[in-house]
Order: C-alpha cells, then sequence, then structure tokens
C-alpha cells in the first residue's frame, strides 16, 4: 500500500491535469451505454417515493435476463456442437447473475405492504407473468407450455419468437442428444421427441446419468456438464423461493395484478423440475461412486 509523503494532506478530489483525460472523444462512455434512453425508461405513475425502486428492480432483473438468455443459447449452440469448456463457462456466468437476481429481492423487500399499496394501482393489468424474456428463458430450460405464448399474441416479433423456442430443443434436450452421440442407449422418444410438449421422465436417461456420476473419472466433462445444469436449476428454483415470499411479505395472499393467485399461483411453480434425472440420480446412487 503506498504511503503517503510526511506533511502530505488528504485531499477532497483527485488532480486529473496529468492523467491525460480525453475530454473531446466523439464516444464517450454514456453515449457508448445509451445512458440517456436507458435512464429515461423509469416513468412512474404516482408520486410514490417507492415506485421509483419497483420500476428499477424490475427493469434490472429485464436486462440480467437479457444476459442470461444471451449465454444459455451460445452454451446450447456449444453443446449441440460437442464443445463443453466454453459452455462451462457460459452456464457458470449463468449461475452468477441469477446470484445477482436473488439478492436484488433483499432490496425490494425493504418496501412495506403500505409502500407498495400507495401505487399498486397505478400498474394496472401489468405483471412479471407477462415478461417475455422470463417466459423464454423457461421455454429454453425445457418448461414448455404453449398456451403462456398466448399473452403475447399482439406482439408479433416476441409471440414468434416464444413460438420458435417452444418448438425448439429446450437445453436439456440438447445435453441428452449430446450423451446420445457419447454413446449412451436413449430412446426416440427423448432424443427425437416433439421438442414443444413438455419433457417426461426416462428411466433411461437416469441409468445414463447414473453411470456418469459412477465413473466421474472416465466421463468427466459429461459429470462437469450435469452439475452446471444442477447449478443453473438449483439457483433458479431459489430465484423462485425468494420471488414467492416476497410477494407474500408485500401482498399476503392477494390476487396478482396479472390475474394469476399470486402467491399461491407462485407456490405451484415450485415443484417444477427442468432437469428431473439430475435430480432423482442423486436418490439412487449407491455409496462409493467415483
Amino acid at each position: 500500500m503506498a504511503k503517503r509523503k510526511e506533511g502530505q494532506t488528504r485531499s477532497a478530489s483527485v488532480d486529473l491535469s496529468q492523467e491525460g483525460v480525453h475530454w473531446d472523444q466523439p464516444m464517450s462512455y454514456g453515449d457508448y451505454l445509451q445512458l440517456e434512453p436507458l435512464l429515461s425508461a423509469q416513468r412512474p405513475g404516482t408520486a410514490e417515493h417507492d415506485e421509483m425502486l419497483f420500476i428499477v428492480i424490475h427493469q434490472v432483473s429485464e436486462l440480467w435476463l437479457k444476459q442470461c438468455l444471451h449465454e444459455a443459447h451460445a452454451a446450447a449452440a456449444h453443446i449441440a456442437s460437442d464443445r463443453l469448456r466454453p459452455a462451462f463457462k457460459m452456464l457458470t456466468r449463468v449461475a452468477r447473475i441469477q446470484a445477482q437476481m436473488i439478492n436484488a429481492w433483499e432490496v425490494l423487500v425493504t418496501m412495506t405492504p403500505a409502500d407498495y399499496a400507495r401505487f399498486r394501482d397505478s400498474l394496472g393489468q401489468s405483471s412479471g407473468f407477462q415478461s417475455f424474456q422470463y417466459r423464454e428463458l423457461e421455454f429454453l430450460l425445457g418448461n414448455k407450455n404453449a398456451a403462456m405464448i398466448e399473452v403475447h399474441r399482439r406482439h408479433p416479433e416476441r409471440y414468434r419468437r416464444l413460438s420458435e423456442v417452444l418448438h425448439a430443443p429446450s437445453l436439456y434436450d440438447i445435453s441428452l442428444q449430446l450423451l446420445a452421440r457419447r454413446g449412451f442407449a436413449l430412446p426416440d422418444s427423448v432424443v427425437a421427441r416433439d421438442w414443444s410438449e413438455p419433457y417426461r421422465p426416462c428411466d433411461e436417461v437416469e441409468q445414463a446419468w447414473a453411470d456418469i456420476y459412477r465413473d466421474t473419472g472416465r466421463y468427466w466433462e459429461l459429470y462437469e456438464l450435469a452439475e452446471k445444469l444442477v447449478d443453473t436449476e438449483y439457483h433458479f428454483h431459489q430465484w423462485r423461493f425468494s420471488h414467492l415470499k416476497t410477494v407474500e411479505r408485500i401482498i399476503g395472499q392477494k390476487p396478482g395484478t396479472g390475474g394469476t393467485g399470486g402467491a399461491s399461483y407462485l407456490a405451484k411453480a415450485l415443484d417444477l423440475q427442468f432437469f428431473p434425472e439430475l435430480w432423482s440420480v442423486r436418490t439412487t446412487l449407491e455409496e462409493g461412486a467415483s
């Protein structure tokens, strides 16, 4: 650590005269990040102090969802091409982003029920249930439900995008196709199915993962892929649980603004699994797996 010279006093500002700062460049920090439109996008419907927090939290979450999709789609493409190392980095990044999104609930719960009640009517029927990026991420991870895209029909580009992801293999489907290419005997009902339908657990898939977990040295890459997928789902469940408890803390059991049952609807999602055999295999593995 640099030491102050004797007699040197602390300053409240930094002398930039010797720093060679580029004051006149055509591309500034704000220009590059498009801060003017970004920071102009917070438009509270009331004068209530806490509405700004509510808007910012949700806008930041949408930005993180955009990055999650960027990473998860790229990871899926790498897995489909048998390039697992870059996929691992991207899935690790998804998990780190998810941790940020989970922590964001800790900021939102500084808002009390009374605070929220003062501006809730300004939301109208808008709801996080309508987030097209969240829906795309759920589809990509495997929670397929064609009915969920109907709310976006009046936005043709969003509807087209969600329909495309709905009918494409999920991250788990792509991972199971990789297992088949690596020699594991998986049925066509797993590797060549109707991708728009929800995935159904399969004994052969659990057996394949069990073989991988029993011999991690032989199947190290596939074992690491399995754990990256588990990390992703683990964090997703944490996010869902934090969402549920935040809603319960702020509005109790009131219905959601978008027409769902609110907390009761969110509670149902806690039982959903993206990668079921990666959880069930933990029960069936015997001691001594290496």
